[in-house]
């Protein structure tokens, strides 16, 4: 979408197809790849040495390990975040912004599902994705941190057009 099309405000309830059906897709990968980091990474798998490596770790704070002692917080930010979201889309004027909202949705219902559901972690998010210059992290993260970037770079460049 370019131009006049993508400023365009989309109808209410159009723009939740794209966006739900992003995070479905964000929140599914999410889960099977958690699940097969559970069911078959029971010591590292370096895929690069030195760089990347499939390591399981459980997270029992937020994004990169942040607040650690706080799992309650995060099972309340996520459940905010996600109201907010919904809310906020229906409000969107450039429909560029759809999928990168979409995958931050779902990136936080991954890590929602893993808090709330997953009684084998305790509640904790399992993380199994290790560039060893960065925490440990998972599909939901670098969705989440994706489309935050791609949602800051369309506000930025709708910015300098303006």
């Amino acid at each position: 979408m370019h131009g006049l099309q993508a400023k365009r405000r989309a109808g209410p309830l159009a723009v939740y197809v794209p966006l739900l059906t992003a995070a479905a897709v964000v929140a599914v990968l999410d889960q099977v790849t958690k699940q097969l980091a559970l069911a078959h990474l029971d010591r590292p798998i370096d895929l690069i040495e030195s760089v990347l490596t499939l390591r399981l770790t459980l997270n029992p704070g937020g994004a990169f390990g942040v607040l650690q002692g706080a799992p309650g917080f995060f099972l309340v930010a996520t459940v905010g975040i996600i109201v907010f979201i919904l809310v906020w889309a229906r409000k969107l004027e450039d429909g560029r912004s759809v999928i990168p909202l979409g995958m931050v949705l779902g990136g936080g219902l991954g890590n929602l599902i893993d808090r709330v559901f997953r009684s084998e972690t305790g509640g904790q998010v399992v993380d199994f994705i290790d560039l060893h210059v960065w925490p440990v992290f998972n599909v939901a993260d670098a969705s989440i941190s994706v489309g935050v970037i791609v949602i800051l770079w369309l506000a930025f460049r709708q910015e300098r057009a303006a």
